[in-house]
């Protein structure tokens, strides 16, 4: 394996280019000088390195600043995905992503010609922090360049690259900490637009971070980490779920402690100490991560994440900036995975929810009831997971004093709907990116039609607007209003549409649930739900 100083002095020698046309744009920035491609009119820069190269000795370690480099960087192509496993045969969000390395901080920059101080969106992409990459064509940043919008698209180390904790790990640091990596890689890539972002166009006062699923998580982690605090000044959560995260070294909430999960890989993978483990081939620790069942998530750790979510929220700690959040009808209906098995009978069912929530099991029948098993258990987890998420973002902000807007997107298109895929999960990115022909190979293609098109124009104008003013408003569209004390929503289906009261008893329940389960300290809140669901523990005063 090539020596970690070696990477680092390849990436700051002299970047020698071929001759290229007189119109590919040229930025000097701090970092360096880049030249990217024109596409129609908006700039591009391709795989801009914001750190230096995580491997070897600095696998496991916090990102480091990219030196300046001499000479011109050809920005023209997208960097190397991060390392990661092969998609699921069959799965609608596979994509063939090319090159994957261990040597993958770059980032992506779109910028409509001639920018200056224009607003800035920082994309954090999904895939469970296993998978995906800001390269990915369905997060192309033309549309939204063209409405005046400087988009940045970033990698993050994944999975047990770069989530990784362990008592070794946490010896190595100055704070005694270890894990979250790829979520300091992001702070990283925050740090790189503050810097830079300026000679590309855009503003660096007025940054938005926006990402969907796992990049609406990472959304959260950035509100609630103390080093990313005055990096952005919006944010923009699809389909974010707020569960329980192990602790760096206690088992709380059902969880073992991450560095207990880390020494269980540490153990499979045969390693010594860390030296050995950071010998083996990223392949193969990938191959003893999954074997052993590990699942990438945040550590709370007391720095970089102080405190579980749902306390960092209820506290008031999190960044005190405007929000979009929402979720998607169908969420569940392409991650089937994540649902329980259907019980033989709504008989069955029923038993099962009394027996599990007791006290609460009438308010969870009336709201999921037995009549369509398949359809309940779809919203069950739905619920959980993204709706009651969403909502709680927009209440916590609201009670900060900030604009915040709720949406629910239930939009279906016939191939979607022949496919039993009405509103699935991040089904919403083309609309939002305007990038309706550039879907993977299998996901359910959205015609060209002049009614997809006109709700994908009304979704670009509501972000664009919300990303440049914090009001999102579209031109021939309703208002939005802000969630506010009249629990205002929007829908997105084959219209905007503005409503009060998404889905009444919904968040309540969920609130309900997850607030008992919190004061036992015993169990996690994630997709443990209906049939899934533990033993509820007992009502406590501070959840009446």
């Amino acid at each position: 394996m090539m020596s970690f100083r070696l990477y680092a002095l390849a990436a700051s020698v002299l970047f020698a280019l071929p001759a290229m046309a007189d119109q590919d744009p040229v930025v000097r920035a701090p970092t360096g000088t880049v030249q990217g491609v024109t596409e129609g009119s908006v700039n591009v820069f391709k795989g801009l390195p914001y750190a230096q190269p995580p491997v070897g000795d600095a696998r496991w370690k916090p990102p480091v600043e990219m030196p300046a480099w001499s000479g011109v960087r050809d920005a023209t192509k997208f960097g190397a995905a991060c390392m990661q496993p092969k998609a699921r045969n069959g799965s609608i969000y596979a994509w063939d992503l090319g090159a994957i390395s261990e040597d993958c901080l770059f980032l992506n920059v779109w910028a409509k010609q001639g920018a200056s101080k224009a607003p800035v969106m920082v994309w954090i992409h999904g895939g469970a922090l296993t998978t995906g990459s800001g390269s990915e064509p369905m997060y192309d940043g033309t549309k939204l360049a063209e409405r005046g919008v400087v988009v940045v698209s970033i990698n993050y180390r994944l999975g047990v690259l770069g989530y990784l904790a362990h008592p070794q790990l946490s010896a190595e640091s100055n704070g005694n900490i270890s894990g979250n990596y790829g979520l300091l890689d992001q702070i990283e890539a925050l740090r790189w637009v503050k810097r830079n972002i300026t000679a590309f166009g855009g503003d660096p006062s007025n940054v938005t971070i926006a990402g969907e699923s796992a990049g609406g998580l990472s959304v959260m982690y950035l509100m609630t980490s103390p080093p990313a605090r005055g990096l952005f000044h919006k944010a923009i959560a699809q389909s974010a779920y707020m569960i329980s995260t192990p602790e760096l070294k206690q088992a709380r909430f059902g969880e073992f402690p991450a560095e207990a999960i880390g020494a269980r890989i540490v153990e499979a993978a045969g390693a010594k100490d860390m030296t050995a483990l950071r010998a083996i081939e990223p392949e193969k620790l990938m191959e003893v991560a999954a074997r052993v069942g590990y699942f990438p998530l945040g550590t709370i750790d007391g720095r970089v994440l102080p405190r579980q979510l749902v306390d960092v929220f209820d506290r008031g700690e999190q960044a005190p900036v405007p929000i979009i959040a929402g979720f998607n009808s169908g969420e569940i209906r392409s991650l089937r995975f994540l649902a329980p098995p259907v019980p033989k009978n709504g008989k069955a069912y029923q038993l099962t929810i009394r027996e599990r929530y007791a006290d609460l099991a009438d308010e969870f029948l009336r709201l999921y009831p037995s009549a369509k098993l398949e359809e309940t258990l779809l919203a069950t987890t739905r619920d959980a997971l993204y709706g009651w998420t969403a909502e709680r973002l927009v209440r916590k902000q609201t009670e900060l004093g900030q604009s915040s807007f709720l949406y629910l997107f239930d939009h279906g298109y016939p191939a979607a709907e022949k496919a039993g895929l009405h509103a699935f999960h991040a089904s919403e990115l083309p609309y939002v990116f305007g990038t309706a022909a550039r879907t993977p190979p299998l996901w359910p293609k959205v015609p060209p039609t002049p009614e997809e098109t006109e709700l994908s124009d009304a979704m670009l104008d509501y972000w664009s607007s919300f990303i440049r003013t914090t009001e999102p408003s579209a031109t021939g569209q309703p208002s939005w209003p802000a969630y506010g004390s009249t629990r205002t929503y929007m829908t997105f289906d084959s219209e905007p549409k503005a409503a009060t009261r998404l889905m009444p008893g919904m968040y309540e329940l969920n609130e309900a649930v997850v607030c008992r389960r919190r004061a036992s300290g015993a169990q996690s809140w994630n997709w443990n739900v209906g049939v899934l669901s533990p033993q509820l523990p007992p009502p406590v005063e501070q959840c009446r």
